[in-house]
């Protein structure tokens, strides 16, 4: 699937989507959300848009140099608790994310867990990772395409 966005109102077509994958297909553990793109892409709008979808009333920011950050769910028709941010733009080896109890977080079906830069820690990523592959077309359009 592909979608051209203009503006990150647009995006909500495309977190539907992912929603409506989640319930299609069985899962083991976490909906995983496996970012990749250039700077610039349109990754971290994409996730802010998403935890305001999911009722997550913090602002949400890249967590750069934090590499994790965690969003309590409000209570809502989405069935899950815990929304998981992580940038591992910094990461130098896929492992790196592991001492952050990553193993734990994606075992639990209540956890939706996003992934910038997830070509970075590929190797340990569970196959059924949903990849958003973003692209920059120019001013304020962008290309998701999504890969299951």
């Amino acid at each position: 699937m592909e979608f051209i966005t203009e503006n990150p109102a647009q995006n909500q077509a495309v977190i539907r989507q992912l929603f409506k994958k989640r319930q299609d297909k069985k899962r083991s553990g976490a909906l995983i959300l496996a970012l990749e793109g250039e700077l610039g892409s349109g990754k971290t709008t994409f996730t802010q848009m998403l935890a305001r979808e999911l009722g997550v009333k913090e602002k949400v920011l890249s967590p750069t140099f934090v590499i994790m950050k965690k969003y309590e769910i409000p209570k809502n028709r989405s069935g899950l608790n815990a929304f998981y941010h992580f940038d591992c733009y910094r990461l130098d080896k896929a492992k790196e994310i592991l001492v952050l109890g990553f193993e734990e977080i994606i075992k639990d079906k209540k956890n939706l867990v996003a992934i910038e830069w997830a070509e970075k820690v590929k190797a340990v990523l569970p196959k059924d990772a949903i990849w958003l592959k973003f692209e920059h077309l120019g001013e304020d359009k962008r290309k998701i395409k999504i890969v299951i």
